[in-house]
């Protein structure tokens, strides 16, 4: 297959001939050669190509999660302005003398990733200053048929979700643009470079590609699989796995029996998934240095496999077998000073509300977990691509 990096220079070059325009990217927007897209567009527009864009993490990924911001920098003589810093909208000087603004961000596919937040002010600022969007397509690497609520309250917003969609949404970041333009009226020139083989049902171990880090805790695309239900632990006192080798795909603190815990969640015959007993010592982040025990992901039908009800079963087990020991943890976070992290993660104060039973049941989880399907489809129905 061929990403929209690929297709762009192979087929349209000329879409960018005598354009100012500016790259938002990182480190891990390669083509299928290889080469990083800054490199390939520098080559080819060595006059025109005037500004480099970096959104969370920073241009090379070298910071950490939740406003550990990136300095602005230089790239073969380029500025390098981070996204990620004093401000997360593209300001009037960063803007300045540009007709375009280039995008080839690779996403996760997952609400709660911040990439689509910054595409999201970048359309707005190309409305309000009139710079045309050129967006090189890339596959979401969970597939583009599953999603899992729950949709996000608008009440709830704040950089880990300005707009009402679900956790996990199904859309390539060309497809989450047009649902963005249409439904928030943004009057936008905006132009998608579709990829070519990429269909719906491929998750990233179809597409043929090699998998570059998208930010430092999304090693490996199975690190994307899980990630829709286990990003809401950065809401508790439970490690989601930072600091190890398997982010997103171990889950426990010290306070956890791993075989308790498991013989509990295995009750609740999840579709899709097996659990492994084990332990872990993160090298940073939430209970750095201590053994945690806890639980290992393991993902056995892609197609059957719901994280989000994944790991609220998984958390509302901690919570019931440790009732005294499980915590929310409070603000700030991602920007947010005043509402709790786990209640803009999840997109409302539910889940929050459940945990206040003495004990969580299934039908809690389902409660939690289910949202009306048909109510996302007809949504993005105009909106798909591929």
């Amino acid at each position: 297959m061929l990403l929209g990096s690929d297709v762009l220079i192979k087929k349209y070059p000329e879409k960018l001939e005598g354009v100012n325009f500016a790259l938002l990217a990182n480190s891990a927007s390669v083509n299928k050669s290889h080469s990083y897209i800054w490199d390939v567009l520098l080559d080819r527009y060595p006059k025109t190509f005037k500004r480099i864009f970096s959104p969370q993490h920073g241009l090379w990924q070298e910071q950490q999660a939740n406003m550990i911001e990136s300095s602005h920098a230089q790239l073969h003589g380029l500025p390098v302005y981070s996204l990620y810093s004093e401000t997360r909208k593209p300001s009037p000087e960063m803007l300045d003398g540009i007709d375009a603004v280039v995008v080839d961000l690779q996403d996760v596919g997952t609400r709660v990733y911040t990439f689509i937040w910054t595409l999201f002010y970048c359309l707005e600022s190309a409305a309000e200053k009139g710079f045309k969007v050129i967006i090189l397509d890339r596959p979401n690497p969970i597939g583009g048929t599953h999603f899992e609520g729950p949709i996000l309250n608008k009440k709830y917003t704040s950089f880990v979700g300005l707009h009402d969609i679900p956790m996990r949404h199904s859309l390539t970041i060309g497809e989450i643009a047009k649902l963005f333009m249409a439904e928030l009226n943004l009057d936008v020139d905006l132009e998608i470079i579709p990829m070519q083989g990429w269909d719906r049902s491929m998750c990233w171990d179809k597409t043929g590609l090699n998998w570059l880090a998208t930010s430092p805790n999304i090693p490996t695309w199975q690190s994307c699989v899980p990630y829709p239900g286990a990003v809401i632990l950065e809401g508790t006192n439970l490690s989601e796995g930072r600091g190890t080798t398997v982010p997103f795909e171990v889950i426990g603190a010290p306070f956890v029996d791993p075989y308790k815990l498991v013989d509990a969640v295995k009750q609740h015959n999840l579709a899709g998934v097996d659990f492994l007993p084990t332990q872990f010592i993160p090298t940073f982040d939430k209970w750095v240095n201590q053994t945690c025990g806890g639980v290992r992901i393991i993902p056995t039908d892609l197609d059957k496999f719901e994280s989000y009800r994944t790991v609220l079963t998984i958390m509302a087990e901690i919570k019931n077998l440790w009732p005294n020991k499980f915590e929310w943890l409070g603000p700030p976070y991602e920007y947010e000073t005043v509402k709790m992290p786990i209640d803009i993660l999840t997109g409302d104060t539910k889940v929050r509300a459940a945990f206040q039973k003495d004990t969580i049941t299934k039908q809690n989880i389902d409660n939690l977990a289910n949202f009306d399907k048909s109510i996302w489809i007809k949504r993005i129905k105009n909106h798909l691509i591929y």
